[in-house]
């Protein structure tokens, strides 16, 4: 079992930047990726910091993404004020809301699975970020 600087092995230290991403958000998940960039020479390690920071950021984006159609509808909204009228579609704010909440249950099923699996120097595919991760990091 190879081990890190740091004295603990290869998969624990790739599952903690996983479970770090989960639990702590982007700043300590942001600082142990950058260590093992810097500090580390395990590939498979490399790989799984650069891809839990894009998953985190890929997760952001999509929920961004989504909480603009609110974000318009409220800008239609106070346009539609300014004028006298009124407009508001409730079922469109609520399915984003579902929409929402169910990235966020597969964002943290998908961080946790990751998590497990790098114990055992091992991952889950997830095609469009480990397709940019091959392109980027050769």
């Amino acid at each position: 079992m190879q081990k890190t600087r740091l004295g603990i092995s290869v998969g624990m230290l790739g599952a903690a930047i996983y479970l770090t991403g989960l639990f702590s958000g982007y700043l300590v998940a942001v600082l142990i990726a950058g260590y093992v960039l810097l500090f580390e020479e395990n590939g498979w390690l490399k790989r799984s910091a650069v891809k839990a920071v894009s998953l985190m950021v890929f997760f952001s984006f999509i929920t961004v993404l989504i909480n603009l159609i609110p974000n318009a509808m409220g800008c239609i909204g106070y346009i539609a004020a300014m004028f006298g009228g009124n407009f508001h579609v409730e079922f469109i704010s609520n399915l984003v809301s579902a929409v929402t909440s169910a990235i966020d249950i597969i964002e943290k099923l998908l961080f946790i699975g990751l998590g497990i699996k790098a114990l055992s120097q091992g991952t889950i595919a997830v095609p469009v970020v480990d397709k940019l991760i091959s392109k980027y990091m050769g």
